[in-house]
């Protein structure tokens, strides 16, 4: 019998399972399916901090979630039309976000007494009306995976690993993901060991069989490609967007890249990243520690380098003496801090904005730098490239702040055109440049359109210099215990950073057929960007005026920012924070900024935000 397709524009799958059941391999796989057959996704992994929770229990609870559609979409979603629970703790955790009516495919093997009591269930719900909202498909995964590999010479242990392929092959013909990409990669990815390689191929198309012919599944579901921009698209994290932007910041700026990192959640993937292109002149540093890390960036910046340091908010602190070395000394550095929640080690696989204040005031003495947040993650490509141009042409220190949505978060990515990247290239001092025959070499005297001093390489001949954290005389660069000096070189290193050219802020505000503009501005920076404008789409839906601008120059802001914000009669700015960039508006601009603030660890989502838009458009 054949099985009805029925047609749907945009689906949201979350995967869940134990940490150990391979919940974001599985959801990697599915989003790459997807990616290939032309959907426009988001995806959001949400995994423990532990390498290993305890089994079965409710903080080792690992999931991956994705949104995929036939149109443009800006968020991993809400809430999941479908659960994949492998086990009572997957179940249990996620439950609350299913809205009524939702699929669920559980696992019933791992519905066991003993597991059902380690996370507070006296009965099984698969088994009572506990879930009777909710459309349950009760599928024994792991013992059918067992079952489809008894030809293979497997432990049951080992063969009841496979159980997340089999998921996967599953949930594959019920959503029609092409299957030749996971394939490809299963061989690949085992590709030393054949029999585990074969293994789990056959588990996938296990159970991709299993959807074909059980009566369990009567509709299979078909969500046909977006209409994207013509041109060559690839899946991206952004942790990856991010590595290639560096890349690309190094090619175009004709410096080689050095980056100093120390591992650390979210960050270590772009260090992973970035080692695997030494064939374009990439050097990448496992430092012993965050302060080794940034020495060896800034060291490589002095010495002639594109020097890019890594981490998440406790390197940050760690970090903050040799920034204000760098502010001092004027050399170009990059600092990512992929930012994750706090204070301390928080929780170090959820994300946060959390780190503003401290990129912006987090040193001693007054040291500014230039701080840039990229908004998607695909984004986190055009950024890196940004943070270089300022860098290097400013000769500065600058903080680009990514977090850790951004980092593990996902979508498609259309490759940009070599020819449409920015030329960043910069040119190094040169012996008697710029200066009167036999007048000695001045390190410190500055181009007067971007105030940067030059930037000479060490061991030029004519070129020697002093270098260092102590205040440095104006022009030489002689050590200076001189007040009026120090306030001359402190405005000087200040208005160098406030006079950064950046582009002016561009505000989204589509004028009704009356000429009447909205009253309300939702502001945004960072990875907010998604679920503020998707929360926009909904309002302008229903019939409601609101207007949104999303910052990616937070330091110095847009030169027009001031005038934006006036012009509304309120302006409300949700951060994942309790008010941070909503404070210095408040301080520069005199504007009673709407502060919206949740501080979960989680992203925002979108039906949460439009109904916060909504009371404010209602509460005059």
């Amino acid at each position: 019998m054949t099985k009805r397709v029925q047609q749907l524009d945009r689906v949201i799958i979350r995967f869940a399972g134990d940490s150990g059941d391979g919940m974001q391999l599985t959801g990697d796989r599915f989003t790459a399916g997807t990616a290939e057959f032309g959907n426009d996704l988001s995806t959001l992994p949400n995994f423990p901090a532990e390498i290993r929770a305890p089994a079965g229990t409710l903080p080792g609870v690992s999931s991956f979630q994705l949104h995929f559609a036939d149109h443009d979409i800006l968020t991993p979603g809400d809430a999941p039309n479908v659960l994949v629970a492998m086990n009572p703790a997957a179940l249990k955790a996620n439950l609350g976000d299913l809205p009524r009516g939702a699929d669920i495919i559980v696992n019933t093997d791992e519905f066991t007494k003993r597991n059902l009591q380690k996370v507070g269930y006296d009965t099984n719900p698969v088994e009572d009306d506990a879930l009777a909202e909710w459309r349950v498909h009760a599928v024994p995964l792991t013992s059918l995976t067992v079952r489809a590999l008894e030809g293979f010479d497997l432990s049951k242990k080992d063969a009841e690993r496979s159980k997340n392929m089999f998921a996967l092959g599953l949930l594959s013909w019920l959503y029609h993901r092409p299957t030749e990409h996971t394939i490809k990669f299963l061989e690949a990815k085992f590709a030393k060991k054949p029999e585990i390689a074969k293994a789990n191929i056959a588990a996938f198309q296990a159970g991709w069989n299993y959807g074909e012919t059980t009566e369990s599944f009567s509709v299979s579901y078909e969500v046909k490609p977006a209409k994207l921009a013509p041109g060559l698209y690839r899946n991206i994290s952004g942790n990856q967007a991010l590595a290639y932007g560096l890349i690309a910041a190094s090619v175009q700026s004709e410096l080689p890249l050095f980056l100093g990192s120390y591992p650390i959640t979210p960050a270590s993937d772009i260090l992973h990243e970035l080692s695997k292109h030494k064939r374009f002149g990439i050097r990448t540093f496992q430092a012993e520690d965050e302060i080794a890390g940034v020495g060896a960036a800034l060291g490589a910046a002095f010495g002639g380098a594109l020097g890019v340091t890594t981490t998440s908010g406790p390197g940050v602190v760690l970090k903050g003496e040799t920034i204000g070395l760098a502010v001092m000394t004027e050399l170009p550095l990059i600092l990512v801090d992929v930012q994750r929640a706090g204070p301390s080690t928080g929780m170090p696989t959820k994300t946060e904005q959390t780190d503003l204040l401290m990129a912006m005031f987090g040193r001693n003495g007054e040291s500014p730098v230039p701080i840039i947040a990229p908004s998607t993650p695909s984004d986190c490509f055009d950024a890196a490239i940004e943070a270089a141009r300022i860098a290097v042409k400013y000769r500065t220190p600058v903080y680009l702040l990514s977090d850790g949505y951004l980092a593990n978060g996902s979508e498609p990515w259309r490759l940009p055109e070599i020819a449409d990247l920015p030329d960043i290239s910069t040119e190094f001092a040169q012996p008697g440049e710029g200066e009167s025959e036999g007048e000695e070499f001045l390190p410190y005297k500055r181009d007067p359109e971007t105030l940067a001093r030059p930037w000479a390489i060490p061991g030029t001949a004519g070129l020697e210099h002093r270098i260092g954290g102590i205040e440095k005389a104006d022009g030489s660069g002689n050590i200076s215990y001189d007040p009026n000096n120090h306030d001359l070189m402190v405005r000087l290193r200040a208005a160098k950073i406030a006079g950064i050219d950046v582009p002016d802020l561009e505000v989204d505000d589509p004028e009704g057929p009356d000429g009447d503009r909205a009253k309300v501005l939702v502001v945004g920076w960072g990875s907010t960007y998604g679920p503020i404008a998707a929360a926009v789409r909904r309002i302008r839906k229903s019939g409601g005026k609101v207007a949104q601008v999303h910052l990616r120059h937070l330091n110095p802001l847009p030169a027009n920012t001031g005038e934006i914000l006036k012009k509304y009669d309120k302006v409300l700015l949700p951060e994942i924070n309790l008010g941070q960039l909503a404070l210095l508006l408040r301080a520069k601009f005199l504007v009673d900024i709407i502060s919206y603030n949740r501080v979960r660890g989680l992203p925002f989502k979108a039906e949460e935000l439009a109904g916060v838009i909504q009371d404010v458009i209602d509460s005059d």
